[in-house]
């Protein structure tokens, strides 16, 4: 009698705790198998229903939007798409609405807004150029970017350990750094020689305020009892910025380099849309010019990419110096 009442005790647990909503044996959700048929249907509609003009691409179209609804249903089959079945969903209801709004049926007013088949196209026939125009701003991104976050980071670690640095450069930040770098745009282009050095001094800018207050920040709130059982080891100046200020620090450092490129990305396209004659801003400029929106719309999206993946890689380098920290900022 008292095994079959230990026996039965956790059956009845279990049954209260599925009762009262805690987690329990969950079926499987069938929606996740839309997402495939979704993007069947988009290019079946894609292939099926005539064009509203002359559309070279569209059999093209088609057959990317069923190889991408075949890959999704073998995902779905083998338990890989998960949860990004309902993005998949909506991005292949999205695709198949804005072509039968827009190359079937021309709803939206053109050249404004283009199909998916000419975005298609700018891809298959200009990729050479929006190629080169990433790369010139990847470098000019990263120049900037790179020289004004290493320069930041050494006025904040110096502007927390020195009170005469403290003195002197205080009072520059406060009067320059809240300063957008546009509007500084005018006076650096009589400053310097190029417009790309232009370019890459405002984009330091841009990156250096933000990582050299949290830096400060960071430097400052270090506990001073540290740095004196260090002193009374024999420790360096050197040793107590390497090992003890700038670890501390690193959480705020980090934070200052995430909205210093955030302000880079801005401060990239504004310096290449006015000056800089290489980039995706500039190739923007050039498309907006000669009313090839597909092509301004190709080159958002491959800046898009571009940021994303930059910021990305830059939460990839936190979560590794900032271990024990690694689930308390996502991106």
């Amino acid at each position: 009698m008292q095994n079959s009442q230990t026996i039965s005790e956790p059956t009845r647990t279990s049954a209260i705790r599925t009762k009262t909503g805690n987690p329990g044996p969950v079926p499987a959700p069938f929606w996740p198998w839309l997402a495939g048929p979704a993007w069947l249907l988009a290019a079946l509609l894609t292939w099926k229903l005539p064009d509203g003009d002359d559309f070279p691409d569209t059999d093209r179209f088609a057959l990317l939007l069923l190889a991408v609804g075949l890959c999704l249903l073998i995902l779905t089959a083998t338990r890989r798409l998960k949860g990004r079945a309902p993005w998949a969903l909506a991005l292949g209801l999205g695709l198949g609405l804005w072509e039968v709004v827009q190359a079937k049926f021309l709803l939206l007013p053109r050249p404004f807004f283009g199909t998916p088949q000419d975005l298609l196209d700018v891809f298959l026939t200009d990729w050479r150029r929006l190629g080169d125009s990433l790369f010139h701003s990847l470098l000019l991104l990263a120049i900037g970017y790179a020289s004004g976050s290493v320069l930041g980071i050494i006025t904040g670690v110096a502007l927390g350990r020195s009170h005469h640095v403290r003195y002197w450069v205080r009072p520059l930040m406060r009067l320059i750094g809240p300063l957008p770098p546009v509007a500084l745009l005018p006076l650096t282009f009589v400053i310097f020689p190029s417009t790309r050095l232009t370019g890459e001094v405002l984009m330091a800018l841009a990156a250096g305020f933000p990582a050299a207050v949290l830096t400060w920040s960071g430097v400052s709130a270090v506990d001073p009892a540290y740095y004196d059982v260090a002193r009374t080891m024999g420790a360096s100046n050197r040793f107590l910025v390497l090992r003890i200020a700038l670890p501390a620090a690193t959480p705020q450092i980090f934070v200052g380099l995430f909205m210093g490129l955030g302000s880079s990305f801005a401060m990239l396209v504004v310096a290449e849309m006015l000056g800089v004659k290489s980039g995706l801003g500039f190739y923007m400029q050039w498309a907006q010019g000669w009313a090839a929106y597909p092509n301004m719309y190709a080159a958002l999206l491959v800046m898009s990419v571009m940021c994303t993946t930059l910021m990305t890689l830059l939460f990839k380098l936190r979560d590794h110096f900032l271990k024990w920290q690694k689930n308390g900022l996502k991106w």
